[in-house]
């Protein structure tokens, strides 16, 4: 069967921002081979980043064992219907950008024509767009590719947008997973109180307690922002679903937020960022093809960096704002303190 008529399923069952770096493959596949039925495997955890995606086909979720909400036997059965749906697609292609043991034998048992797998090794500095875009070369895809993009759900961010009010404003969001991704709580209350002189701020974080050991959330930190900054332009926004944060960062005029799945998304809905790295590399996760700033300490724990070098990366932001570039040209810059 000819590629453009091909019937390819890609499986993300990682992160957030993984699944958002795909996006660009995913419009190179719909545009080049317009014929091509694409499927994507996705999770509940991330399957909303594909939510009003044109260029996909259908969606299947499958829920983690580690998120897993009703009885074991019921999931075991999910499972099994799920494997089966897809075996009965009779796939020509499945593609799997994180080539770990279990994504291959997952590949490897909905019986397609080929597995197509990402080198396990790639060039250093490549992006994690560029390095998935790739999968898509033994296909016949060509060029460069593009944004990434999601589509806010529009009831939700009218639902946003009323309870935040007119006007512009700046996003914050303050939670991440990994301990060097966290930014002290006390520099992010003096970051929104510095940045609410100016403009109202919008605080994002995902709610629950700290110690939930399925989807830690950050209600406390939350808490102690909003008492610091009492009375200053700020907006709380607990986002407790994935469709609740693309629609509350679609409403931003940039976004201020630790390296993860919200910087993805802010990239991919065109939001000017600054991005705090904590260890992880720069050049494989900056946002991709808007303007940005990268600060991080040289320590690489964000617990090392000051107010100060964020408040000037949003300076310096604001500044380049003023023209714009094509995504694949837009440049990261990188400010480290120590």
């Amino acid at each position: 069967m000819a590629a453009g008529d091909a019937r390819i399923l890609i499986i993300r069952r990682d992160n957030i921002g993984d699944l958002v770096c795909t996006t660009p493959l995913l419009d190179a596949l719909r545009a080049q081979l317009p014929r091509t039925w694409i499927g994507v495997l996705a999770t509940t955890y991330n399957a909303e980043v594909l939510g009003r995606n044109p260029a996909v086909n259908e969606v299947f979720v499958y829920e983690k064992l580690k998120h897993r909400r009703g009885g074991l036997l019921a999931f075991l059965r999910g499972r099994l219907g799920l494997a089966g749906r897809l075996r009965a697609q009779n796939l020509d292609v499945v593609l799997v950008p994180a080539p770990s043991p279990q994504a291959l034998k997952a590949a490897r048992a909905l019986r397609p024509g080929r597995v197509i797998a990402s080198p396990v090794r790639f060039p250093e500095g490549q992006h994690e767009v560029e390095r998935t875009f790739d999968l898509g070369r033994s296909l016949g895809v060509k060029g460069l590719p593009g944004p990434m993009r999601v589509f806010p759900d529009p009831a939700y961010a009218a639902r946003l947008r009323a309870a935040a009010g007119a006007g512009s404003c700046i996003a914050v969001h303050i939670s991440a997973r990994r301990l060097k991704q966290r930014w002290p709580i006390d520099r992010y209350a003096a970051l929104v109180r510095e940045l609410s002189r100016e403009a109202k701020v919008m605080l994002l974080w995902a709610p629950g307690p700290r110690d939930d050991p399925r989807h830690p959330g950050d209600d406390e930190a939350a808490k102690r922002v909003v008492e610091v900054t009492k009375g200053a332009n700020v907006v709380a926004v607990p986002t407790p679903d994935l469709a609740t944060l693309v629609a509350a960062l679609s409403l931003a005029s940039k976004v201020v937020c630790p390296d993860g799945g919200a910087m993805h998304i802010a990239a991919a809905l065109g939001k000017p960022v600054v991005a705090l790295f904590g260890d992880s590399p720069v050049a494989r996760w900056r946002p991709w093809g808007v303007q940005s700033q990268v600060v991080r300490a040289d320590s690489g724990d964000l617990a090392d960096l000051p107010v100060a070098t964020v408040l000037n990366a949003v300076g310096d932001l604001a500044a380049s704002t003023g023209g714009s570039k094509s995504p694949s040209s837009a440049e990261s810059p990188e400010t480290e303190t120590g």
